[in-house]
């Protein structure tokens, strides 16, 4: 069994671990901003980061059967403020055409660009390679969490939500766009440039040139990593877009990557989630068997927030689960659990829906 839960103190030699798996600034390799980042969470999740802009909730993936975190993700409640600018290539299009010579062009460039304006980011959604391609669909549990989340903690999250995707790089890490471009102006590597991006942006705005640049100078290798993602990244690509995420000209100065971004309360998951008082357990094994509706389910408690993939029955009175899923929340009868219902094409629906379909199903089983 799988559980997701809130990144703890004790995460974090699995967590260096893990960053070791894999290439993400979201997960630090160094022990220091990795526990500085632990510390963050920790203190997001217990409610005492009274600004928007210092809220950052990590969710680790722990396999339960051996007790090991194989996954992480993570949502920022504000990315950017006044004197701390969320830094971009604008991606444009440019047409030119020679009348004498009766032929035009069309030219693709890009310039730096910045937004103050504080949007929310998810982010951070690692998963070990031997957890990927599970049957149970461990990448989109971690990703789905976030955002029922974000549907329970609606306040604390703004209304416009952006997704940074990971650029493609080289087998050894590196950014073919950054070394040649960002390196012409900066130099640093591609880790050394984004790991210091990390503390402070001043150095990309007083050393990259504020014009635009046409992509077309670069070479083929570089310019085709504008707006792509690699190979690791594209289920996530396809997750996102599928939970109404949309391209918006924006690329990371750093890699390429794109930038998505969905209204806040357009997405499914954040629209459909619900949280309902624990009444008890599931009546009976057979009528546990038979329940219909499936989803993620989480709660906050003595041992912060959790959250599993189970059944759950829903009723006017409230919410039960399976005996098995409330052990392993640490949740107890009148405990807030979030809740939130797909079908099985793995669309979040409406939980008026889900209680229909429980309802006939119930009714069926009786006659």
């Amino acid at each position: 069994m799988f559980i997701i839960r809130q990144a703890i103190t004790a995460d974090m030699p699995q967590l260096l671990k893990l960053s070791r798996l894999v290439h993400s600034f979201n997960l630090p390799q160094d022990k220091d901003s990795l526990a500085a980042k632990i510390d963050r969470s920790q203190r997001a999740f217990a409610g005492s980061v009274k600004e928007a802009k210092g809220r950052e909730f990590v969710f680790v993936l722990e396999d339960l059967e051996s007790g090991t975190v194989v996954g992480t993700s993570a949502v920022y409640s504000k990315i950017s403020w006044p004197g701390h600018p969320h830094l971009f290539f604008k991606v444009r299009k440019r047409e030119h055409y020679s009348r004498d010579l009766g032929t035009g062009q069309v030219h693709v460039t890009i310039q730096l660009d910045t937004d103050e304006t504080g949007p929310s980011e998810i982010g951070g959604l690692i998963l070990a390679p031997g957890y990927r391609g599970h049957p149970q669909k461990l990448g989109s549990l971690l990703s789905y969490v976030r955002f029922q989340y974000i549907a329970i903690h609606r306040a604390w999250f703004q209304s416009r939500i952006l997704a940074e995707l990971m650029g493609a790089l080289t087998p050894d890490s590196r950014s073919s766009l950054w070394d040649y471009l960002g390196r012409r102006f900066i130099n640093l590597s591609y880790t050394e440039a984004d790991t210091f991006n990390q503390r402070s942006k001043e150095f990309i705005l007083k050393l990259f040139p504020a014009v635009e640049i046409y992509i077309s100078l670069l070479p083929p290798e570089a310019r085709q990593l504008v707006g792509k993602v690699g190979d690791e990244t594209l289920p996530a690509l396809k997750m996102l877009e599928k939970l109404g995420f949309t391209a918006q000209d924006h690329v990371d100065p750093f890699d390429g990557g794109p930038y998505l971004h969905a209204s806040r309360d357009d997405i499914p998951i954040v629209t459909h989630s619900i949280e309902r008082a624990l009444v008890g357990a599931s009546k009976s094994a057979a009528r546990a068997a038979s329940i219909e509706v499936m989803g993620v389910v989480s709660c906050t408690g003595e041992q912060g927030f959790r959250a599993v993939r189970s059944a759950f029955e829903l009723s006017a009175s409230g919410v039960r689960l399976p005996a098995k899923t409330i052990a392993t929340l640490g949740a107890e009868s009148g405990t807030k659990i979030g809740l939130t219902a797909f079908d099985k094409g793995g669309n979040a629906i409406a939980l008026e829906r889900a209680s229909a379909v429980q309802s006939t199903k119930g009714s069926r089983s009786r006659r």
